[in-house]
């Protein structure tokens, strides 16, 4: 059984913030590749940042770097996503994932690998 919750997402004006929630009922959630990921209608799902969580640093693609932050509460198996000063460019289903080492980079993570969620809402204007 695997299952990818995600939650949090909404509707902001430009220059809020969000923080997005994904639940994730995994096995060796402490030593998983985690991620997340976002679709615009119309465009290809691309990379937001992904996180090890035994340990690693997140890695974030570069138009988020500085303003989102990835972050894990491996007693919860929770990922989060603290999404600051938004834009309308981040108006997106955003999608949390799960894999195992060795992790991929947060451009090369395919639509079947790993496990996915069904997304979360974030709508800024």
């Amino acid at each position: 059984h695997v299952q990818l919750v995600e939650s949090g997402g909404g509707s902001v004006q430009a220059g809020g913030s969000l923080r997005l929630t994904c639940v994730a009922s995994i096995s060796a959630y402490s030593m998983a590749c985690m991620g997340w990921f976002r679709q615009a209608p119309g465009k290809e799902r691309e990379g937001v940042g992904v996180i090890y969580t035994g340990g690693g640093t997140a890695v974030y693609a570069d138009s988020v770097k500085g303003r989102f932050t990835i972050s894990t509460d491996n007693a919860r198996n929770t990922l989060y996503l603290q999404m600051n000063s938004l834009k309308p460019e981040d108006s997106a289903m955003y999608y949390c994932a799960a894999d195992y080492p060795p992790c991929v980079g947060v451009g090369d993570w395919p639509v079947d690998l790993g496990y996915w969620g069904q997304g979360t809402q974030v709508t800024v204007s």
